[in-house]
């Protein structure tokens, strides 16, 4: 009896504890869904996004530059350098490793991964978390970092489980893990999945590799401790953790596992930045360009939010003309041409060969004047006047030795650190020449390469479009032009290098001009016009701005997209008026394009995020010169890369061996195709101007000082043959070896019925038939 009494007793107390475990665990879900009840109304205190806001989350996006070959030129961010991707731009590794490591069991859970939960509550976190990929967008997106007070932490872990269920319930999971990897901040700039592989392998996210991708989730963990470009071997070992997790379950095999952790991890760094990378002088010209857009184009009012676009939050994307591989030989082109002029250059302003050096032909006193507009247009001298100090103050912050990184050629990076006062690195970097540099495709003007100096992180002025610089001989053949146009000349017809004036008051000159050739001399025969623009013989061109007059010149030059004001006197014949590389290259650009000007464009379409067009751009163009003109002066700019100043374009290298080594001579160009160019060289040779036109490609180079006073001694190195041509030489010929630009090596479009005669070996035999004939051609009333 009294064993059925205990037994009894026993029953009742382990119905007990049966009772209990049902109404705590009951407990728990009721009070787990009043919690989840009264956070999801704001009820505790938590500030909850709207479900509008969780059907469309803001997130700020960066405006791409994309290249006429679709490739990412450069983006546009404040703080955000993010451009979203797809699921499926995504490799299924990335994604595969991004399981294994954070969340195996992500297509299992609705947000709540209830193992892991309870796992991290019996081992206190030691073997792992249980924030789910999803937990870990919700923190992201709308919680921000975790409070270190352990109150708001819970809070803050609430309403991440809140708001994952909700995600789950708004998103497909392949839409949660791309919202994931487009949120995650990977550290420099990387912001998103897209920027962290460009940034980190130089790739698109889809061709990453798995130990690639393997590197990229494991910085998941804390970006800035597993920081790839700082702490290599922990990045290492961090990444072979991930790929053993893939191994675990079963993504990769143990012997791909083992392969891949003994392999070295390869990171190609590619820092983007606004200072850095492909066509940065060009994109600073965008944002411009961008900028005046934005003012005259309102937001439309159904997208909601600011009231006009934000070129650094809206995500817009700026489709462009430039091409990116066109680019990248030309800046290639001008970095090795530069720097191997800048030697030379500094080879010859020693202070012993030269006491002012960097400036020729000036008084200490003209020197001191460069200098002191240079400090007052300093930042410095702004930011200390900007912060009250007096003048005298500022003057003596300029006298004292800093600390700075300056730009050279020889350092790694072009950048290396030194000790110099303010003063100092002025003039230190007035002894650097500039380049700028232009490419245009003719028939449609699309802009493929714009250079506009020779590094943008040291030297943000642009000379493409901002630095206007007397054109020198390049105008020339404006006023061939017109003289072809209006008097129909030939370019076979021949006036004589002989002295020329011009009486004063002919053409609004105060003075007689009497222009001499650059050797001052003249050689008293007769040249063709052919002869007389690839030689540069200014007595000829004098001539010819004297029998069509300068009005007529101006009006041409202004058709064809010079919209300046240019004086309408007989000097401008030699190149006097500042004309900038956009407006040369488009105004050549009518030549080869049979007389029609195409105005320059660098953007021809501008989108939202969502792929709506915003904008579309439309073609400007005028009919300038008839065609059988503009071949005229394409057949006779041919004739400067075949008997004139370029000429060197047709030659390569030779060796030679004599008895002590072998030399090595000419020119690496070696070009046979046609080619129609003009030199141009200043007063002084402050400039050098190089134009270069093949069918479907118009190029305009310029190099100088940012001074005028900054020069060559010599005609040697300082005529435009020397200093600009060669960047056009090495663009070309790199653009030539890739066969898939499709740069035209073929002869002009001739025009049908050519009424200008321009086979010049004719008239050259009618002349010994009928020599003596021309002797007074210059006296004939053109």
């Amino acid at each position: 009896m009294a064993k059925k009494v205990v037994e009894k007793k026993k029953t009742k107390g382990y119905f007990k504890y049966i009772k209990w475990f049902w109404i705590l665990f009951t407990s728990g879900i009721l009070l787990v869904a009043l919690i989840f009840l009264l956070a999801s109304e704001g009820l505790l205190g938590i500030d909850m996004p709207e479900y509008e806001y969780l059907e469309n989350p803001q997130t700020n996006l960066a405006t791409e530059i994309i290249s006429s070959d679709a490739k990412t030129l450069g983006k546009f961010y404040l703080d955000d350098n993010r451009t979203p991707v797809p699921y499926d731009s995504l490799p299924q590794n990335l994604v595969n490793a991004l399981i294994a490591t954070e969340d195996a069991r992500f297509y299992d859970h609705s947000g709540i991964d209830a193992f892991g939960f309870m796992r991290a509550l019996a081992y206190l976190g030691k073997k792992g978390g249980a924030s789910t990929i999803t937990q870990q967008l919700a923190r992201q997106l709308f919680v921000g970092v975790r409070s270190k007070n352990k109150v708001e932490a819970i809070r803050q872990k609430i309403m991440e489980w809140v708001l994952a269920t909700r995600l789950e319930r708004q998103y497909t999971k392949e839409e949660i893990i791309a919202m994931y990897l487009n949120q995650y901040d990977f550290l420099n700039n990387a912001d998103g999945i897209r920027s962290a592989a460009k940034i980190y392998f130089g790739k698109e996210p889809q061709q990453l590799k798995v130990e690639e991708s393997a590197v990229l989730v494991g910085m998941l963990k804390n970006s800035s401790y597993f920081n790839p470009i700082r702490r290599e071997e922990l990045v290492t070992n961090r990444r072979n953790t991930v790929l053993g997790q893939m191994a675990k379950y079963e993504f990769i095999t143990e012997h791909e596992k083992d392969s891949l952790q003994a392999m070295r991890m390869d990171i190609n760094f590619n820092p983007e930045s606004h200072k850095e990378g492909l066509a940065t002088y060009f994109r600073m010209y965008l944002q411009g360009f961008m900028n005046d857009w934005i003012s005259k184009n309102p937001k439309p009012a159904l997208e909601g939010g600011r009231d006009k676009w934000n070129l650094y939050l809206d995500g817009l994307k700026i489709y462009t003309t430039i091409d990116s591989r066109m680019q990248a030989n030309a800046e290639d082109a001008v970095r090795s041409h530069m720097s191997n002029l800048q030697d030379e250059f500094f080879h010859q302003n020693t202070p012993d060969r030269n006491p002012t050096a960097p400036f020729l032909d000036l008084e200490k006193s003209d020197i001191n004047r460069i200098l002191e507009r240079a400090m007052k247009n300093s930042h410095r001298w702004r930011q200390m006047k900007s912060e009250g100090k007096s003048e005298e103050i500022i003057r003596e912050s300029f006298k004292k030795k800093t600390e700075m990184t300056v730009f050279d050629w020889n350092s790694d990076g072009r950048e290396r650190d030194t000790i110099m006062t303010p003063l100092d690195s002025i003039r230190y970097y007035k002894t650097f020449l500039r380049a700028a540099m232009m490419s245009m495709e003719p028939q449609t003007g699309h802009v493929k390469a714009w250079v506009g100096g020779i590094d943008y992180r040291h030297f943000q002025y642009d000379n493409v479009i901002q630095g206007s610089r007397q054109a020198g001989s390049t105008f020339k053949p404006f006023v061939y032009a017109a003289a072809i146009d209006q008097l129909r000349l030939s370019p076979c017809d021949e006036l004589p290098d002989t002295q020329y004036c011009i009486e004063a008051g002919k053409h609004g000159n105060m003075e007689p001009w009497c222009p001499k050739n650059a050797d001052g001399k003249y050689s008293g025969k007769n040249y063709t016009l052919k002869a007389a623009l690839a030689n540069s013989v200014n007595t000829v061109t004098a001539q010819l701005i004297d029998r069509v007059g300068p009005r007529s010149v101006v009006s041409i030059v202004n058709n064809l997209g010079l919209n300046r004001e240019i004086l309408e006197v007989p000097s401008i014949a030699l190149g006097t008026p500042e004309i900038n590389v956009y407006e040369m290259v488009g105004a050549y650009g009518a030549f080869a394009n049979q007389g029609v000007y195409v105005k320059p464009v660098m953007v021809t379409r501008i989108e939202d995020k969502n792929g709506t067009v915003l904008y579309e751009y439309v073609p400007e163009t005028k009919d300038v010169l008839s065609k059988d003109v503009a071949y005229a002066m394409v057949d006779l700019m041919q004739g400067v890369t075949e008997g004139g100043s370029g000429t060197r374009l047709r030659h390569s290298y030779q060796k030679n061996t004599t008895a002590y080594k072998e030399v090595i001579t000419g020119y690496p160009y070696g070009f046979t195709n046609p080619i129609a160019g003009k030199t141009g060289t200043t007063q002084n040779q402050s400039d050098g101007w190089f134009m270069g036109m093949v069918p479907n490609l118009v190029t305009g180079v310029w190099v100088g000082g940012e001074e005028r006073s900054v020069h060559f001694k010599s005609i040697t190195y300082g005529q435009g043959a020397s200093m600009a041509l060669p960047i056009w030489g090495l663009y070309m010929k790199k653009n030539y070896e890739n066969k898939d630009l499709g740069i035209s090596d073929g002869e002009f479009d001739k025009p049908e019925n050519m009424s200008i005669n321009i086979d010049c070996s004719k008239v050259e035999e009618d002349n010994d038939e009928n020599e003596g004939l021309d002797d007074d051609l210059d006296d004939l009333d053109f």
